[in-house]
């Protein structure tokens, strides 16, 4: 088995994506308070205490939406939108998977130890290597590997926009959570906070359509396409998903976002339209390097939509990003509202 192939299978044990998806939350809090601190040390003293307030009500919001849409709340029967991993069931079912398969199969003493290990353990590249150099050759220690360590399922063009649709909304809720912590760290600290609205609103318009739901939108229609010409090929559906949203999200996504901002929202949060401090809701907003860099998440989306189980419990960390964004109000060249 390549390097390439272990890693692959290393990375998909459901035991190591669960355990991922449980450090997530803390992943999150501790970015959040990088963040925090690192914005008050760069800020002028008098003006601390506000900024602190404001910007932690900005990325509590955030990250809080970011896992309530992922994990949902099980207290008040709130299902969340990204698939857990439960390890307490996950270990019953590999226990119970590993011994069958050691009753009815010839195993070496060495690749035993490896399973019993992996009833409850993460395995480590070169254990994933052994098992399978030696049991993934058999037609039943195929079948076993399998159900050991899922292979990944291309989903079929039905299914394109349904997983579309629930990335998409995984995306949305953040950047509404960060819309709605700007707003509210705004008003405890800044009796002008209506003047910034605007701005939070247009941001958060531009970060959900040119990074994130025109980008899904692009991906399922290349897909969509690769699936009527019977293309299965993963790589040609991954280079095939990634040009869809070049087009659609690098390409189009900011164009399309200015746009919206300047018909749609402006005239209604704009009252008075030759009002200096209106006048620069007209500049348009242009993608950044840090606006590409955000374009991970629809990477991530790429490998999410070509069955790779490790990556999706990232995305709520990708989408806090477009969030957080959202609730400072960015716009280019400016590092607050």
């Amino acid at each position: 088995m390549s390097r390439i192939l272990a890693l692959g299978k290393f990375l998909d044990q459901p035991r190591l994506v669960g355990k991922f998806s449980q450090s997530v939350p803390f992943i999150m809090g501790l970015g959040g308070a990088f963040v925090l601190g690192n914005h008050i040390k760069n800020t002028e003293k008098e003006k601390q205490k506000n900024e602190t307030f404001r910007l932690f009500s900005v990325l509590s919001v955030t990250i809080l939406s970011a896992l309530v849409s992922t994990r949902g709340v099980k207290s008040l029967g709130i299902k969340g939108l990204s698939n857990s991993t439960n390890l307490k069931e996950l270990e019953e079912s590999n226990s119970k998977l590993v011994d069958e398969f050691i009753k009815t199969n010839k195993v070496s003493k060495e690749s035993q130890k490896i399973l019993e290990k992996g009833k409850n353990k993460i395995l480590n590249l070169s254990e994933i290597s052994k098992i399978y150099k030696e049991l993934g050759d058999k037609k039943s220690g195929k079948e076993f590997l399998n159900g050991f360590i899922p292979e990944p399922e291309n989903i079929t063009s039905k299914d394109i926009f349904g997983e579309i649709k629930r990335l998409s909304l995984m995306g949305l809720i953040p950047v509404l959570g960060g819309i709605l912590g700007g707003i509210s760290g705004d008003v405890a600290v800044d009796k002008n906070w209506k003047e910034k609205v605007p701005n939070k609103i247009k941001e958060g318009v531009y970060q959900y359509l040119a990074n994130i739901f025109l980008c899904n939108v692009g991906a399922g229609i290349a897909l969509g396409i690769l699936e009527k010409n019977n293309i299965k090929s993963k790589s040609a559906r991954a280079i095939g998903m990634v040009s869809g949203i070049i087009l659609t999200g690098v390409i189009g996504g900011s164009v399309i976002a200015n746009l919206i901002s300047k018909k749609c929202i402006e005239p209604l949060i704009c009252s008075n339209k030759k009002d200096k401090n209106s006048q620069n809701l007209y500049s348009e907003r242009k993608p950044e390097a840090m606006d590409l860099g955000l374009h991970l998440d629809d990477v991530a989306t790429v490998a999410v939509l070509s069955g790779l189980k490790w990556i999706e419990p990232a995305l709520p960390i990708l989408y806090s990003i477009s969030g957080y964004r959202a609730g400072i109000g960015y716009r280019n060249g400016e590092k607050s509202s």
